[in-house]
């Protein structure tokens, strides 16, 4: 996506900015306070940084919260089409996190980047305390064939006319279709900011890379030996995971505590980021985000 484009309205813009870390550069908003704890959130397939437009500036209350946009999501660079699975593309965000000078004592990933945080585990020279996942997607790629844009995933199949054919085609008729095919309702903002990011062909190359390249099993494999206090928020209405094989994989971590919220699907905390922001700060032991005044917005 085109940064001089988007500037302007993208959420968040003033705490972003650009990091050359090899073999990407990548595109990232900081906020908070740069001596408080770090939060590191990470997106799933197909999403950019905007999906934690509300949430963030909840988080920066208590953290420094760090949101990179994912290597070729968003505005992150894909330097290597070679490095986007799971593990790679870990190693390359601990190289990012060595870069800007930050050790993350939370992870937040929702959808495959709850399968990223606990991958990113492995790379990181200190644990962090705590992780939290939303939505997380940590079943099979068959299990889990749409993480965000089922559309998208349907169209694996290696055409290099997939990507170009599928931006030209974004409507907001067919991108309100998407995302409530994931079980959620955004308002007009959300489903606009998603619109820019299906309508570009180098944001749905970049996911349709990612998804070709995403493998579970060595993760899944892992998963027992993770041994860090878990959280993970499953939306009850998530047509995108369903919340019932993501409890199964959630459970096979031993110290993970999982929670159904009701009334949610797959992208909950855009849909509810003041009931995510307050459950995440009751788990971790951190005074809870001011209540929102009406007629602002957080």
């Amino acid at each position: 996506m085109d940064w001089a484009r988007h500037q302007g309205h993208w959420p968040g813009a003033a705490h972003s900015r650009f990091v050359q870390s090899r073999p990407h550069r990548w595109h990232l908003q900081d906020q908070g306070d740069p001596a408080a704890p770090a939060m590191l959130l990470l997106h799933g397939a197909g999403g950019a940084s905007h999906s934690w437009r509300d949430l963030a500036p909840l988080l920066a209350e208590s953290h420094r919260v760090i949101a990179p946009d994912l290597p070729g999501h968003g505005f992150t660079r894909l330097g290597a089409m070679q490095r986007s699975g799971i593990d790679l593309m870990a190693q390359d965000l601990a190289a990012l996190l060595g870069r800007i000078g930050a050790a993350p004592s939370v992870l937040v990933g929702h959808s495959a980047g709850g399968a990223l945080a606990l991958a990113l585990l492995a790379h990181l020279p200190q644990p962090p305390r705590a992780a939290i996942l939303l939505n997380p997607a940590l079943d099979s790629f068959k299990g889990v064939a749409g993480w965000l844009f089922p559309m998208m995933a349907r169209a694996l199949a290696l055409n290099p006319f997939v990507a170009p054919t599928f931006a030209r085609v974004a409507t907001g008729r067919s991108v309100r279709t998407l995302v409530e095919g994931t079980g959620s309702r955004l308002d007009e903002r959300g489903l606009e900011l998603y619109a820019h990011c299906i309508a570009d062909r180098r944001h749905v190359e970049g996911a349709l890379t990612m998804m070709a390249q995403w493998r579970l099993e060595g993760l899944r494999a892992r998963l027992s030996r993770i041994d860090l206090p878990v959280l993970a928020l499953l939306g009850a209405e998530d047509r995108a995971v369903p919340p019932e094989s993501a409890a199964r994989a959630a459970t096979a971590l031993p110290n993970a505590t999982v929670e159904r919220l009701e009334g949610l699907g797959h992208l909950a905390h855009e849909e509810a980021p003041e009931r995510i922001a307050a459950r995440i700060a009751r788990f971790l032991g951190t005074p809870p985000p001011p209540a929102k005044s009406p007629g602002t917005s957080p």
